[in-house]
């Protein structure tokens, strides 16, 4: 089979598993360096791939325009003309996308992978299953790159590929908005409404037991968490803590945490696109987990220098991996989960 001169990767959201289809890109781009490689994604995530190395296009797919965001998708594929596409989602909305392709090959993870599995046909091969143990997404991934680039090296590259330029930026970024002191740990807040959350009140609690040990606290807040972020803004003043409220800019807060892994700083965080994004860009964490299970959507790699921490009274039910809790007492594993043991598990990977 001849080499593609046109790649299409379709992984439309969300942010962490956009993070986790770098590496298939950057495996692409190592295997084929001659061809011109587009990605299909939705507009929120799109700011992480511009820039890229060896990406030749971002093709928006606008899910809130309905009907008109399919039309317009279809259309900007029928410009690309892909010879390859590869499905790096599995589901129902990456399976029309690429059919919408007509790439004469489509490749897509194994059907045992796919969130529905009727929809699978849409890709003319599969990548082959992953042996047990392995179902992590990441490995997924590298089952895709190794099935069409069969000399990818492992581990795959999952950095967002900054510049020089954009490194110095969140280096100084982060020296402008880190407080003074010794031992930063960056804790990226939680939107309350997301089951895998982890309580306000625990978030005020941990920041001021890091503070009495003499820790400096930057505080960190998205869009999503910005109502949260402003009201601990407001509540938690000294010297050693420092806020960051809706921060915005999915390339910048890369580089800001490539420079945060640079002082041997920490990030305390829910299971997230700022936790993925963060773990590609070398920060060690301590991961929150409750509903979710790390072995799958963790913080890669799984023998890496992150932290997962869970509460000791979780019910039987987690983790249930659902996106709605139904549990008669609420998401009783996230609330469960003591601020005490987050900040000892910060001590031991220290």
């Amino acid at each position: 089979m001849s080499d593609p001169e046109r790649i299409l990767i379709v992984r439309l959201s969300h942010l962490g598993d956009v993070v986790h289809a770098l590496g298939l890109h950057h495996a692409l781009h190592a295997a084929y360096p001659r061809a011109r490689i587009a990605w299909a994604v939705q507009p929120e995530f799109a700011g992480l791939l511009r820039g890229l190395p060896g990406l030749t296009e971002v093709l928006q797919f606008r899910r809130r325009d309905g009907l008109t965001a399919w039309r317009d998708l279809a259309r900007a594929l029928a410009a690309f003309r892909p010879d390859w596409t590869v499905d790096a989602q599995g589901n129902a909305k990456s399976a029309l996308a690429s059919l919408l392709s007509r790439a004469p090959r489509r490749v897509a993870p194994h059907r045992l992978d796919w969130q529905e599995r009727w929809a699978a046909w849409s890709a003319g091969e599969h990548a082959p299953p992953l042996a047990p143990p392995a179902r992590h997404a990441m490995q997924r991934m590298e089952q895709l790159a190794r099935h069409l680039a069969p000399h990818t090296a492992l581990p795959l590259r999952t950095d967002a590929g900054l510049t020089s330029a954009e490194r110095a930026a969140g280096a100084a970024e982060l020296a402008a908005r880190a407080p003074a002191g010794g031992g930063l740990v960056l804790l990226h807040l939680s939107a309350p409404e997301d089951v895998r959350a982890w309580p306000a009140a625990h978030w005020r609690t941990l920041t001021r037991a890091l503070v009495a040990r003499g820790r400096a606290v930057l505080v960190l807040s998205g869009p999503t968490e910005a109502a949260l972020g402003r009201a601990l803004a407001a509540e938690l003043q000294d010297a050693r803590i420092a806020h960051w409220v809706e921060q915005r800019g999915l390339r910048q807060l890369a580089a800001v945490f490539a420079a945060a892994g640079e002082r041997d700083a920490q990030l305390v965080a829910c299971d997230s696109g700022p936790l993925h994004l963060a773990a590609a860009h070398g920060l060690a964490l301590v991961a929150l987990a409750g509903p979710q299970d790390a072995a799958r959507t963790g913080p890669w790699p799984l023998a890496g220098p992150h932290l997962v921490v869970r509460s000791s009274r979780e019910p039987e039910c987690a983790p249930c991996l659902k996106h709605v809790c139904h549990h008669r007492a609420g998401p009783v594993c996230m609330h469960g989960l003591a601020p005490e043991d987050v900040l000892a598990a910060l001590e031991r990977t220290r």
